[in-house]
């Protein structure tokens, strides 16, 4: 049977990829707001599609990388929508927002009904609808998935600098 790709998957490896320490399932479900279950699908699913190392516990960073730039916009598009509030994300967080100067206008935000930080962008949906609570607890997970954002969204700048950070993270 072939592995299908499913959003949460992408975040659990973003998640894996992000952190260094042990994991257990359970612990990785609840950092990521999802179940076990979840987490322990989307692992098979990884495996399955020669993203995930399952005797050695770990992503395999070089196919992560290799499948986020040249695949991850046209698996899992997102487009710009309406104006709205939300928590940051693509270009608007840290590290491409040092970079570049964003006017008013120019936000990315997952809509979040106020529940975390609050700022003006146009929004997008999240890769998976837990990612913006995942991201609220974890910083250096919300940069990995506001890179992911960048690929999914952003201008032919934007992405060239999104996939030259998550080269330097994932290499």
């Amino acid at each position: 049977m072939l592995a299908r790709l499913k959003p949460q998957d992408v975040v659990v490896a973003l998640r894996l990829a992000s952190s260094r320490a042990e994991w257990t399932q359970a612990e990785l479900a609840k950092a990521l707001h999802i179940s076990v279950g979840e987490v322990n699908h989307a692992l098979k699913r990884l495996a399955g599609c020669h993203l995930y190392n399952v005797r050695e516990r770990r992503v395999i960073r070089a196919s992560l990388l290799e499948f986020l730039l040249g695949g991850l916009r046209y698996v899992f598009p997102a487009q710009l929508g309406l104006f709205g509030e939300g928590m940051p994300t693509a270009f608007s967080v840290a590290p491409l927002a040092r970079h570049l100067r964003l006017g008013d206008d120019d936000g990315v935000v997952w809509q979040t009904n106020g529940r975390h930080a609050r700022v003006s962008g146009r929004v997008i949906e999240p890769l998976y609808p837990t990612v913006p609570d995942a991201a609220a607890s974890d910083p250096l997970l919300h940069e990995y998935l506001a890179l992911a954002d960048a690929l999914r969204v952003g201008r032919a700048r934007e992405r060239a600098m999104a996939a030259a950070e998550l080269s330097k993270r994932l290499s």
